[in-house]
């Protein structure tokens, strides 16, 4: 593969590949750039997401004309398709070859956890957006910090919402048959059940099935909700065909963190409307930052952001921060910039307030969100904030970690039906 500042400028933006284009000249002078890597996926299932990724990045970049705490910035961007090989190929390249100072991503859990190794290896400060939630946990990797949360975060939030506010007892769960999937439904049933709920059906289709008659034909509709913990554009896919199998307003979907993603909403159409789902974002958020870059995306993209969008906004202004911290002079100090990416709190986020626990996850609010029209587009609307949820939900590091890591079997599924 070339990679030269050419295909760098195509593959993230003009103006956002090479921190040097528009910089005044006494900076580029006095200032060597900072050179961050980021990896996302534009094509295969995962795409919507990757596209969303890279567009969140060039909107923070251009916003700050490329310089972040004063720092020239480039950027090289690797698409992975969302294949662990190949994003191990892609992180050789931009640590060999473009002597990356940081990277931003991956996109996907199996990336994430493939990649472990490597950032270990070359020590390279890496600001994920990927879910994995043993890379924050029993596996913990210091070199890695995560902006957005576990697969995990998000859907504990859920469990407790559908048991003790809805007060929903019968549960099916269906997801995406990969780590992500497995990893989401998991925290839901572990808190669900806990809450006194049962999840009497658990469905697991390939990330990339063409159809999901065959898994829709098979859900029990006796049941209060259905949890569905989709990645990429499979949540539309999945509601879709749910719809014209005529299940829509028999049994009520809950969606996790990126089944009705922001991103998708508008395809979706009317029929979304009163959907609930859980996210640590909503492009509805009243704060600042958001309304800032809201506006950024629909004025250059058209679209609104979710998960995908705010992920990498987010990872830029936890990086910023932390650059603010070091100083040019301590940004090549790997083990500097990984405390100030660790131990910052930054406040104004597009997603609110986030800090971060030791083992380098973010504590920050997650959102149960409900699909409603206003002004003509359909938006995921916050009806309740959990402030300051951790990993680790309400168990405590210790007594959680103590567990197998979350996956298709654990926790056990004490309460399937035949």
């Amino acid at each position: 593969m070339t990679f030269d500042r050419r295909s760098v400028l195509k593959g993230i933006g003009a103006g956002v590949g090479v921190a040097a284009i528009g910089m005044p000249a006494v900076l580029r002078a006095q200032t060597k750039p900072f050179r961050i890597g980021f990896m996302t996926v534009k094509t295969g299932p995962l795409a919507s997401g990757g596209i969303q990724l890279e567009q969140g990045l060039n909107i923070y970049m251009k916003e700050r004309n490329n310089i972040l705490a004063g720092i020239p910035v480039e950027v090289f961007t690797v698409d992975t398709g969302g294949a662990p090989a190949v994003a191990l190929t892609k992180m050789q390249e931009l640590v060999e070859r473009n002597q990356i100072s940081c990277l931003i991503g991956p996109l996907s859990t199996q990336e994430a956890l493939a990649l472990d190794d490597v950032i270990r290896q070359t020590k390279t400060p890496t600001v994920s957006v990927a879910a994995a939630d043993d890379m924050t946990q029993r596996r913990a990797n210091p070199w890695f910090v995560r902006v957005t949360a576990t697969s995990s975060q998000c859907s504990h939030v859920m469990g407790d919402y559908a048991a003790k506010d809805l007060k929903y007892k019968r549960a099916v769960t269906i997801a995406d048959d990969i780590a992500y999937g497995h990893e989401q439904n998991a925290g839901f049933q572990q808190v669900f059940e806990a809450d006194g709920g049962k999840v009497v059906q658990k469905l697991w289709p390939p990330l990339a099935v063409p159809d999901y008659g065959t898994y829709i034909a098979q859900l029990k509709t006796n049941v209060d909700c259905v949890f569905a913990a989709f990645a990429g554009s499979n949540g539309f896919r999945f509601f879709r065909q749910f719809n014209e199998y005529g299940l829509k307003g028999k049994v009520p979907l809950l969606g996790g963190m990126t089944a009705f993603d922001e991103a998708l909403l508008q395809q979706m159409g009317d029929d979304a409307i009163g959907l609930l789902s859980v996210n640590y974002y909503s492009a509805e958020l009243d704060n600042p930052a958001n309304k800032k870059f809201v506006e950024a995306m629909r004025r250059d993209y058209k679209v609104d952001p979710g998960y995908y969008g705010a992920a990498t906004y987010t990872a830029a202004a936890v990086l910023e921060a932390a650059l603010k911290t070091v100083g040019p002079k301590g940004m090549d100090d790997k083990e500097a910039l990984m405390k100030a990416l660790r131990t910052n709190k930054v406040e104004d986020t597009c997603r609110g307030p986030v800090s971060f626990d030791t083992y380098g996850n973010v504590v920050g609010n997650v959102y149960i969100r409900k699909v409603e029209k206003k002004g003509g587009r359909l938006v995921n609307s916050v009806i309740k904030t959990y402030e300051n949820v951790s990993q680790f939900w309400n168990y405590g590091p210790e007594a959680f970690l103590k567990n197998p890591v979350y996956s298709r079997d654990y926790p056990p599924a004490k309460n399937l039906e035949p």
